[in-house]
């Protein structure tokens, strides 16, 4: 093959060009097997490295940046230290860099994989509806962790991290059934969110059909549109018109903590008491969670083990392993002194 170039050596070995640049200046961190595959091609080929391939080592950085989306979100804070941390037993900077509510993902991480000379990234929340040819701009490794995805979109082609988020509402909303509630609202996401607040809304519908409950749609709320997502202030606005529109309840489904803890101050407000006079039930187990009085009964995502998992998939990908996995965490049920049984 005549005037062979990096590209075509990556292209034939199914490689990223920057995998075939570590092999060529004998990268310690890529995999081995990976770079005698590349070097085998590269000798078959006749192939002589250029000045601007032998240098891509030296203009590339060791940053893996980490794109949140919702940083003020604690439960996205929670998994930070362990980001860095984890990195940085790998050897790796960390670079933190917030995404607006209302910026574009993907031109995001190009932009910053080309200012920073990143070696990967991951995307940390947010909703990822984009086409797999527009990923694919990106031009460096990523995984996505916890990133919701429409629920009437394909799935994407590349390597995530998450839980099932219908299966965990469901095992939540059947909890509160076990415990004798028929009567159970929930705070859900807000009206047009297909992603997160459509799947878990679909795991309280199924839930109680499962149990024989019919639903009452007007113990379904959403979460306000002018409001923060997930905050405390909206569980407390949704909570506040929930109980003035007088529709009986005994048990309150909020699909994250903090618009729990809303929902803990709106009763309180109201002259009621938990678990007393409603039960409540929070999701994702916060750190603040256990210290609230009463201490929130919630679904705890397991952040260390999804944080973990999300760095040696993002590693396999930088090391040239070409397989992408999508892999499924379970919640735990934390019981605590906000549900009571019936």
């Amino acid at each position: 093959m005549a005037n062979l170039t990096i590209k075509d050596i990556a292209k034939i070995c199914g490689v990223g060009i920057s995998t075939v640049s570590r092999a060529i200046n004998d990268d310690p961190g890529i995999n081995q097997n990976t770079r005698k595959r590349i070097l085998k091609v590269i000798k078959e080929y006749n192939y002589v490295p250029n000045n601007s391939a032998r240098n891509l080592k030296m203009t590339e950085s060791n940053t893996i940046a980490l794109l949140i989306k919702g940083i003020d979100n604690q439960f996205f804070q929670g998994m930070l230290k362990i980001f860095e941390e984890e990195l940085k037993k790998h050897e790796y900077t960390f670079l933190l860099h917030a995404v607006g509510e209302d910026q574009d993902d993907v031109s995001v991480a190009v932009q910053l994989a080309k200012e920073k000379r990143l070696k990967g990234l991951i995307f940390l929340g947010g909703q990822m509806d984009y086409l797999d040819t527009r990923l694919e701009e990106i031009g460096v490794p990523y995984v996505l962790c916890t990133v919701a995805v429409n629920m009437t979109a394909p799935k994407r082609k590349c390597s995530s991290v998450s839980i099932d988020d219908k299966k965990e509402s469901y095992r939540a909303v059947d909890y509160l059934c076990k415990k004798g509630h028929k009567k159970i609202a929930m705070i859900s996401g807000k009206s047009s969110d297909q992603a997160v607040g459509g799947l878990r809304l679909k795991g309280y519908m199924e839930a109680l059909a499962d149990n024989g409950i019919k639903l009452n749609e007007n113990l379904v709320r959403y979460m306000k549109d002018d409001i923060p997502e997930y905050s405390v202030a909206n569980g407390y606005e949704v909570t506040k018109e929930l109980l003035q529109s007088k529709e009986e309840f005994t048990a309150l489904y909020a699909i994250s903590d903090l618009t729990a803890f809303g929902a803990y101050k709106a009763i309180s407000e109201a002259g009621k008491k938990i678990p007393d006079d409603y039960s409540v039930l929070g999701f994702d187990g916060i750190e603040m969670s256990k210290y609230f009085q009463p201490s929130l009964s919630t679904m705890k995502q397991p952040c260390e083990q999804m944080v973990k998992s999300s760095i040696e998939l993002l590693m396999d990908i930088i090391n040239g392993k070409d397989e992408k996995k999508q892999l499924i965490f379970q919640a735990e049920l934390l019981e605590r002194d906000s549900v009571k049984e019936i």
